[in-house]
């Protein structure tokens, strides 16, 4: 009998906590304080604690507490998770209407307008009411299950009515807001790590942890879109009412959603959140629409991997004008000197922005910017904040054409020299850039430093930035060899350093001694030469001594090595300020394995070419491409006449327009992950 009410107590805790969460995070309409909540939970995992034969998956206190996988397992749809086809203007989206129109054959259309969330879609499973399974979009086909760091959303319930269907499916987005991802990028800035470039980089990458407690700490919210699928119910007819019903079982449903029965109320809208997405606390980068009769969807079906009934109406680039106050140059890794512009500060899309990047001295001259010039700057998506040109009606009368050298001009000896040490630089023949030449120079020195320990480098976690700035202006590294050399003691003098944050980058060092060889090359920060070439150089040589004694000649020899990166190669290891570098490194004991030798003909991709466009959902573009060199194939990242497949994913470039003028064939994730040998 004791137990019985222990049980009852227990159940009342989950079914009170899961409506304040609903409250809390649904709704945005609390009725207790944290505290209250607090309490609330701590006596239900004390109950759970001292009977734990009592705790179901769906208790509140298992949100968190999975262990941390070693992969992700991957996950089929069971009806395959569609993109989009994008409208940018209203041409495109009448053009989508007229042929609408007629697919349906003039029946009478009524519309759903949705806010295009800039997140990741996901889609949970649930199984007699409990939620099961949360997969990724992925490629459409195959997703991968991230159920465990999906649990720890609370805006995602992990119970829901009885009264749903056995079995259904509800799609919906995750996202982080704008708040959430600042604080987060200063969390991130103050532990010396690497930021995230927005909130959906921030969104995907949190849900795609392998340990779910990291998920758990980051701010992630969701909207539900739509009802995938569904077994053993009578569903409602329209995509509105299905909406509406999934807001009954108890999913966040955006409250910005509207219902329209004519195209004009859509395009008004449109036009109206083009004004106001800026005061959203979330990003959102378009409207979509959806026919809203589910005979209708069904009827039109869909063409290649987008839906005939739905569209993605895109907002268009964010544009401001503002005063460029100054041109300014930056100092590269390599040596580059990098123009880029101080504005006056303005609001572009809810962000403030003061500088713009100006790529190079061309390209300045190409715009025509100038100092003092009023200036056309937009921020489109991912893309840095860049300078569009000068509105010339607003031009002052003193100002003059831009040139670098007379801007680095030195006063005594009336030549250009780097603004960071002082050392002559020049224009390289047939290069767009000016180099600082002097490997001293402490901008390059800070950087080659967080380029090395970087994760495509040593992958040193804890060292970004800030650190690497810190350890060299304290003395502690002058270069990333002597990274190898810091003891706790030099550490602890930096600010804001703890024990623990100590031992794990000591460790970290320490776990970085043998790295693969190409990943070493990469990191010594040879200029020209990515990591792909690092691969090719390592293909090639097999050792860094055999690499480091070769000639101009034989590095031509490489195949996909140019004379100009030939000649960096070459110049960069004839430094006896490098080579004194490596030898550091040796007797630090950085000692890669060798790679080993491998028949390439006998592999599955022997012989054949891959070049990659738009984004892929199943991996990284960068993961894909160690795939296939794995397996003996080539990854480039130009199309040309030698190229055996592109491989295209969302939101392709040029590069898929180039592959189809000279006939290369085209294949979508799914089929390269089968050539990758992937279930």
């Amino acid at each position: 009998m004791k137990n019985d009410g222990i049980k009852a107590e227990i159940e009342h805790l989950r079914s009170e906590i899961n409506r304040h969460n609903h409250l809390y995070y649904v709704e945005d309409n609390p009725e207790i304080s944290d505290a209250e909540y607090d309490l609330l939970m701590q006596r239900l995992v004390k109950l759970e604690k001292d009977h734990p034969e009592l705790v179901t998956p769906d208790s509140p206190t298992q949100r968190v507490g999975a262990k941390p996988l070693s992969s992700f397992d991957t996950v089929k749809h069971p009806i395959p998770m569609l993109s989009l086809a994008n409208a940018f203007t209203e041409t495109d989206l009448d053009e989508w209407y007229t042929r609408t129109l007629r697919l349906a054959g003039n029946a009478n259309l009524d519309f759903v307008c949705e806010l295009k969330m800039d997140g990741l879609a996901v889609a949970l499973t649930y199984e007699n009411g409990h939620f099961t399974t949360g997969a990724t979009r992925g490629d459409g086909v195959y997703g991968e299950d991230i159920t465990h760091n999906l649990r720890t959303i609370r805006s995602i319930p992990l119970a829901v009515s009885p009264d749903s269907p056995s079995r259904f499916e509800a799609r919906g987005e995750v996202y982080m807001t704008k708040t959430g991802f600042e604080k987060l990028n200063l969390d991130r800035s103050h532990q010396g790590l690497s930021l995230f470039a927005n909130p959906r980089n921030a969104a995907a990458g949190s849900v795609r942890q392998l340990d779910p407690r990291l998920t758990a700490e980051r701010p992630l919210d969701i909207y539900i879109y739509m009802l995938g699928w569904a077994e053993d119910l009578n569903l409602p007819d329209t995509h509105w009412e299905r909406l509406e019903y999934l807001k009954k079982l108890g999913f966040k449903i955006n409250p910005n959603n509207r219902h329209f029965s004519t195209i004009e109320q859509v395009k008004e809208f449109y036009r109206g959140w083009v004004e106001k997405r800026h005061s959203l606390p979330y990003e959102v980068d378009g409207v979509v629409i959806k026919i809203n009769q589910i005979k209708l969807q069904q009827k039109l079906g869909d063409v290649g991997r987008e839906p005939r009934w739905a569209i993605a109406y895109k907002f268009p680039p964010v544009q401001a004008t503002t005063l460029l106050k100054e041109i300014k140059i930056s100092v590269g890794r390599t040596g580059t000197m990098n123009p880029y512009a101080v504005l006056e500060p303005v609001q572009i899309g809810g962000v403030t922005v003061k500088q713009a990047t100006l790529h190079n001295e061309d390209d300045i001259l190409r715009k025509d910017v100038r100092e003092g010039d009023t200036v056309i700057i937009q921020r489109a998506g991912d893309v840095i904040p860049q300078i569009v040109g000068p509105i010339l009606s607003k031009r002052p009368r003193n100002t003059h054409p831009f040139s670098l050298e007379g801007k680095l001009k030195d006063s005594t000896s009336k030549k250009p020299v780097c603004p960071e040490c002082g050392s002559a630089i020049s224009k390289p023949a047939g290069e767009v850039m000016y180099y600082c030449p002097d490997a001293a120079c402490p901008a390059q020195a800070e950087q080659r430093i967080e380029h090395f320990a970087s994760r495509d480098a040593m992958d040193i976690r804890g060292i970004g930035e800030n650190l690497s700035i810190a350890l060299y202006r304290k003395g502690l590294a002058r270069d990333f060899a002597d990274l190898y050399y810091l003891s706790p003691a030099d550490l602890m003098q930096l600010d804001n350093m703890k024990d623990k944050k100590t031992t794990n980058i000591i460790n970290a060092i320490e776990g970085s001694k043998r790295p693969p060889l190409e990943c070493l090359v990469y990191g010594l920060g040879i200029r020209h030469v990515g990591s792909e070439t690092a691969r090719l150089l390592v293909q090639h040589f097999k050792n860094l001594d055999r690499l480091m004694e070769a000639s101009q000649e034989e590095l031509s020899q490489v195949p996909g090595i140019g004379p100009k990166i030939a000649t960096s190669i070459a110049a960069f290891f004839a430094n006896p300020a490098n080579r004194l570098i490596i030898q550091k490194l040796k007797k630090a004991e950085v000692i890669p394995p060798e790679p080993e030798e491998t028949t390439l003909g006998d592999m599955p991709l022997s012989g054949l070419e891959f070049v990659i466009t738009g984004k892929l959902n199943h991996f990284t573009r960068e993961e894909a491409e160690e795939r296939i060199r794995a397996l003996g194939g080539n990854a480039k990242s130009d199309v040309t006449r030698k190229t055996s497949y592109v491989v295209i994913g969302e939101s392709p470039g040029s590069k898929l327009q180039k592959a189809r003028k000279l006939g290369i064939k085209e294949i979508n994730e799914t089929s390269l992950l089968k050539m990758l040998g992937e279930p």
